[in-house]
């Protein structure tokens, strides 16, 4: 097993290498980069998404009208009538006054350092960022997964054992409609029952904590902790909630009809002894092997639209202004780290199945 760990391991550097490659030659042909969004402020023809501070005020001042009208001292038409040297010192303020591969050799040596530089348009650090909005990613993630967990492996068990019942009728009926209905559309549907809306308002609407929050003693604040996040975790799990159900009963059905089982009852075993001392362990395996990819979509892409809604300022709504607005640098190391974390999450999963399933052996077959 150590030998199956390390090849992992070593596979992880040419993986990583491939994303961030594949990535940054992709950047390189989007148009309306960092140094075209800056003249376009200058300008006053930026359209910014989530960003209030101002940067390029350094070099404001010196965009004067130094061109011709009929001179272009960038291949972006906005920079018509900007100072050559201004362009220059913008690009060389980006980094983009150095060839694209020397730029990602550099920032492939900074990132293995775990150094991802500054924000182009806040004057923050980038892992400063990613960890201030880690707590709500955070938070979203691991509820929902351990809610859509919880209540779908037993159910999903409940309607592998009565197949074709009137339960597995209406709760087929219910799972159907969760994994058909978005979302979002949830979410918004929550809002007008319990938030405010034309009924109740049972809970707040923005926010993961309340701002008296520092106030409160330690039961009231895990208390306003869950207030502010029930409805956004149940927007989230209503998708995962459904599919793990169906794929837990299917896995199980496929199980409890093999020839093992068949013997395992004909030698007098108990049901429940069938069903969680035998069927359990071999069906679980399929379910284990979604966890994740179910953890990573709801920790980092899945939330944009609910973080969205509630007003929830986590890692979603940070890459998703982050690629408006063109900052590269909180791109690239939100990329990095995602990427990174979901080979662990991959490698760690591999690993759960040899405890769950002794019989399985990693060693024994090629990566």
């Amino acid at each position: 097993m150590g030998a199956y760990i390390l090849r992992r391991l070593l596979l992880m550097i040419p993986t990583i290498f491939g994303i961030m490659a594949i990535s940054f030659v992709v950047v390189q042909f989007a148009p309306g980069g960092p140094v075209e969004q800056m003249i376009a402020k200058i300008n006053g023809t930026a359209v910014a998404a989530g960003v209030s501070a101002n940067p390029g005020g350094d070099f404001a001042g010196q965009a004067g009208a130094g061109a011709g009208p009929g001179k272009n001292t960038s291949q972006y038409r906005g920079a018509q009538g900007l100072r050559p040297e201004f362009i220059a010192q913008l690009n060389k303020q980006f980094g983009f006054d150095k060839p694209p591969l020397e730029r990602f050799g550099m920032m492939m040596w900074n990132y293995l350092r775990f150094d991802f530089g500054q924000s182009y348009y806040r004057d923050v650090p980038v892992m400063q960022l990613v960890l201030e909005k880690m707590p709500v990613s955070i938070t979203l993630g691991l509820w929902m997964t351990l809610l859509s967990y919880g209540i779908s492996i037993p159910l999903g068990i409940a309607k592998a054992v009565r197949d074709g019942s009137r339960f597995d009728v209406w709760t087929s009926g219910v799972v159907i409609v969760g994994y058909a209905l978005p979302g979002f559309l949830f979410a918004i549907l929550l809002i007008v029952l319990f938030a405010g809306g034309n009924f109740l308002n049972w809970f707040p609407l923005r926010g993961l904590v309340s701002e008296n929050f520092d106030q409160l003693s330690w039961p009231m604040k895990i208390i306003d902790y869950l207030w502010h996040i029930t409805l956004p975790i149940l927007a989230m799990a209503l998708g995962g909630f459904a599919t793990t159900t169906l794929l837990t009963k299917n896995s199980f059905l496929d199980e409890i009809r093999k020839q093992y089982v068949m013997t395992a009852r004909a030698k007098g075993l108990t049901e429940n002894r069938v069903l969680y001392g035998h069927v359990f362990r071999n069906a679980m395996l399929i379910v284990i092997a979604g966890f994740p990819g179910a953890f990573i979509g709801a920790f980092f892409g899945g939330s944009l639209l609910i973080e969205t809604i509630f007003s929830l300022d986590g890692l979603g709504l940070l890459g998703f202004n982050s690629v408006l607005n063109r900052d590269y640098p909180v791109v690239f190391a939100t990329l990095y780290v995602f990427s990174l974390l979901g080979l662990v999450i991959g490698l760690i999963s591999d690993l759960t199945y040899t405890w769950i399933d002794p019989r399985i052996d990693f060693e024994s077959r090629e990566v």
